[in-house]
């Protein structure tokens, strides 16, 4: 197929004029939109230069990626608009505040749009549609764009994952040749591993809305509520041979707590689109696979903060042109549907101003209302050892504009008291009432039994927190400004003898590998002991003797002070070895511990979202080295210099015989393998530890004839999308070390059941029998699970390999379970073999 140029007429609307001054795309660029893939460079410079062009557009930049690329937005309104901007802000904020909201007349009030186009950096014709919808924006002349651009403010977020479309684009314009090649198994259309959709760190950024990991999805929320826009539109592609999709999705699986009217404003909107759609030809469907159910997304976000999100599923190219069941699917043709729905949005969105206003303002009245209705007045949440875990959930939701208190005083529910340092207090009665219900509930009733994402994300359980409801808030101190990050202390000066502090701390783990990379000896207890002057200290502290180090005592000193209080944790002088109860210092059961030297296996058949959220954990989180190392090269590389080998959830078929034999071989020496997920069926095919799994087959009930329109939902009932369940941990187990409470809500997204074994001491992690806390799981999936094995430990020579079957590091937000995860890469060394299969 040869190239042939797109020209700009192809996209734009017809009988409209456009001003000469306004450079298009084709000028500054040097090619027509859609011949070649944008890169990232070149989106940020036109933006630039359209900034400089139009007296209709400014530009700020809001955020940087991981590889440090600037994340844009634009506020595209009248001129009249923008020399009033932030008093129209100020009005809009107003309408959210139920205090005031009732007194502000919405008549001339501009609606706001936000524009998000492709999350996912494979997904590039959203992104390449932006540059259609800017020009149109700053050049069209004439009455009608001059009232859009009046009665509204557009904000145009370009390219949501600028690390991703970077990637993607090089790939693709790298890969395509002078005449397009539009099969299929063409190289242009099977991008290398991991591929362009995720960040830097191969996290979907599509579901960080909530959890608020990145710095892309702090930037972007932040701007999000200074403006609290009517409608976010969210452009993704999907499928080759497909079509276009436009929500509502599927009405049963619209999140509960989200208003009807939110639903019946997406509806009115939708036929908008159909309407530009059926203009161009363009075929599409609606109510269909997709759903508004997992507030973590950018289309479902928006429904529960008094807004409306509409996800646009564009057939995906996937590069330049490519054959489908619906004949060639060029990429300008993708481009031109995200365009085309660009324009239904605002047409709409201009139409319906005033009911989206209504809708907004009414939405945190009745939130209030609700939340002063509730059966609680506030929930409180925190954990006794460890206040940087609350303190990392009280920031995420500081974030997303909820309002937080401190306890004034000891506050005791139940068997946990709850203090000023270590609790937060988050009220009911405010705007923000439907997210914090949807931030804390533990739904088990669905009306749905598929899901398109998770079916559970409760905040407290992820974070391993104390949660209880209040019957008042009269204990509640004033209103939480700035939520402020927990610094520790070194307690008793300084000595010559040893210093010691407790695992119980979230970033324990990181000061021990702050002291290792030092050179610092360290010994970790394995049993519990007190000193003599009363401090007690749990399974799993760590011991720094003074002598024997290669610093001299007042350096140690000085480190010690600088890492416990940057990690938030204490560390305590000991000035002498003799203790009132438990070992002694000088205890044979005072292991010495070896600082980690990690790699993790990627590629192949290796989840690049599993893999990620490991790298991210040890890399930008607790500042740790991993090498990742390809299957291939495994087969090549020299293992002695690891002493722990990660495999992410995936297989690993590129590993040849003599690399499986290698690892054996090494794991046999004394190196610790760690492996997540479905990598325990390819550690148990290769005879690499002994894993036995249960049955996932059947469905528990008799063969009865099935309808076969029914075949794919009764599939899908069967999938665990992502719900918590409760399991048993043995705090005294290295794996269980930092751990105060035996139970643990775990999360789990996958049917693989691990059978327990017959070694008591081989699964310090089980589920119990009736584990459900959260989320949807079907009554055979559920059999399976009960009393099941979550870890299994299995010895092969003086080696360990550790199977976790769930992922411990979910989605970045899931602290409460990344110490059993760090724990297998610190203490996976001192495990017994006695106590492995």
């Amino acid at each position: 197929m040869s190239l042939a140029q797109t020209s700009l007429s192809y996209y734009l609307p017809a009988h409209v004029t456009y001003n000469e001054s306004i450079p298009t795309p084709k000028e500054l660029l040097g090619y027509e939109i859609g011949d070649w893939h944008v890169s990232h460079d070149q989106l940020v410079s036109y933006m630039k230069a359209m900034d400089a062009a139009s007296d209709r557009i400014t530009l700020v930049e809001y955020a940087r990626t991981h590889e440090n690329r600037p994340l844009l937005l634009l506020t595209i309104s009248s001129p009249d608009n923008h020399r009033q901007i932030e008093g129209i802000k100020q009005k809009h904020q107003q309408l959210t505040d139920p205090n005031v909201s009732g007194k502000l007349d919405i008549s001339n009030m501009p609606a706001v749009i936000w524009m998000g186009y492709s999350v996912h950096g494979n997904e590039p014709s959203g992104s390449n549609a932006s540059l259609l919808a800017v020009y149109h924006l700053a050049a069209a002349q004439g009455p009608e764009i001059e009232r859009l651009l009046r009665e509204t403010v557009i904000l145009v977020d370009p390219s949501i994952n600028p690390d991703g479309l970077h990637r993607f684009s090089t790939w693709v314009n790298s890969n395509r040749g002078k005449n397009l090649v539009t099969d299929p198994n063409n190289r242009e259309f099977s991008e290398t591993w991991p591929g362009g959709r995720t960040n830097h760190y191969w996290f979907d950024l599509n579901r960080d809305w909530l959890p608020l990991q990145h710095p892309e999805s702090r930037g972007r929320l932040a701007k999000f509520h200074e403006w609290k826009p009517n409608l976010l539109t969210d452009h993704h592609e999907m499928g080759t041979n497909s079509t276009f999709f436009f929500q509502p999705g599927i009405p049963s699986r619209n999140h509960p707590l989200s208003p009807a009217k939110a639903f019946e404003i997406t509806k009115k909107i939708s036929t908008y689109h159909a309407k530009a759609l059926d203009k161009i030809g363009s075929f599409y469907y609606t109510e269909e696979s997709y759903d508004d159910f997992y507030y973590g997304k950018g289309s479902t976000y928006p429904d529960v903060n008094g807004a409306v999100g509409i996800l646009f599923e564009q057939a995906s190219s996937r590069g330049h042109a490519q054959e489908s069941v619906n004949g060639v699917l060029t990429f300008p043709f993708t481009i031109r549907n995200q365009f085309t729905t660009t324009l239904s949005s605002l047409e709409a969105v201009q139409n319906m101003r005033q009911e989206m206003l209504e809708h907004q303002r009414t939405f945190y009245q009745q939130s209030v209302k609700e939340g002063a209705k509730a059966g609680a007045a506030a929930y409180i949440f925190g954990t006794e050892k460890d206040a940087m875990r609350a303190y990392h959930l009280a920031e995420i939701m500081q974030q997303h504009q909820i309002q937080l208190h401190r306890p004034k005083q000891n506050i005791t529910v139940g068997n946990m008291t709850y203090t000023p340092e270590n609790a937060y207090i988050v009220p009911l009665a405010q705007p923000q009432y439907r997210l914090i219900e949807a931030m804390f509930e533990k739904r088990t009733k669905f009306q749905d039994s598929l899901f398109y994402d998770i079916s559970a994300w409760t905040f407290p359980l992820a974070f391993n927190l104390d949660c209880a409801t209040l019957k008042n808030t009269k204990d509640a101190g004033p209103r939480l400004d700035q939520i402020v990050k927990p610094t520790g202390t070194l307690e008793g000066g300084q000595n010559h003898y040893a210093y010691a502090f407790e695992w119980h701390g979230y970033y324990a783990p990181r000061a021990l590998y702050q002291l290792q990379e030092l050179g610092i000896q360290t010994r970790v207890a394995t049993n519990r002991f007190s000193t003599v002057n009363g401090q007690s200290f749990d399974y799993g502290s760590i011991l720094i003797p003074v002598t024997g180090q290669s610093l001299p005592p007042d350096s140690l000193y000085t480190h010690l002070q600088n890492i416990a209080q940057s990690n938030g944790i204490t560390i305590y002088s000991l000035s002498t070895g003799l203790n009132s109860e438990g070992v002694s210092l000088g205890s044979p059961t005072m292991l010495n511990l070896k600082q980690p030297k990690v790699v993790m296996v990627v590629e192949g058949g290796v989840s690049y979202l599993d893999a990620g959220e490991i790298w991210h954990l040890l890399d930008d989180r607790f500042g740790m080295q991993v090498t990742l190392l390809t299957q291939d090269r495994l087969n090549r590389a020299n293992l002695s210099r690891y002493n722990t080998i990660i495999l992410p959830d995936g297989s690993f078929n590129d590993i040849s015989t003599s690399g499986r034999e290698k690892l054996r071989s090494w794991v046999q020496g004394g190196g610790t393998l760690v492996a997540t997920g479905n990598s325990l069926r390819w550690l148990a095919s290769n005879n690499l530890g002994e894993f036995n799994f249960r049955t996932t087959t059947g469905t528990g009930a008799k063969t009865v004839q099935g309808l076969y329109a029914d075949l794919e939902n009764a599939r899908g009932a069967q999938q665990i999308g992502g719900a918590i369940f409760d399991t048993r941990l043995d705090l005294s187990h290295p794996l269980g070390y930092g751990y105060t409470k035996s139970q643990l809500p775990i999360f789990r997204n996958s049917t693989l059941f691990l059978e327990r074994s017959q070694n008591p001491y081989a699964n310090p992690l089980m589920y119990t029998a009736d584990p459900l806390q959260a989320g949807y799981i079907s009554n055979h999936n559920y059999a399976n699970l009960k009393s099941s094995a979550a870890i299994g430990v299995s010895a092969i020579g003086s080696g360990r390999v550790i199977g976790i079957v769930d992922n411990p590091n979910f989605r970045a937000f899931w602290y409460g379970t990344n110490k059993l995860f760090l724990n297998s890469l610190f203490f996976g060394q001192i495990i017994s073999g006695a106590s492995a299969r």
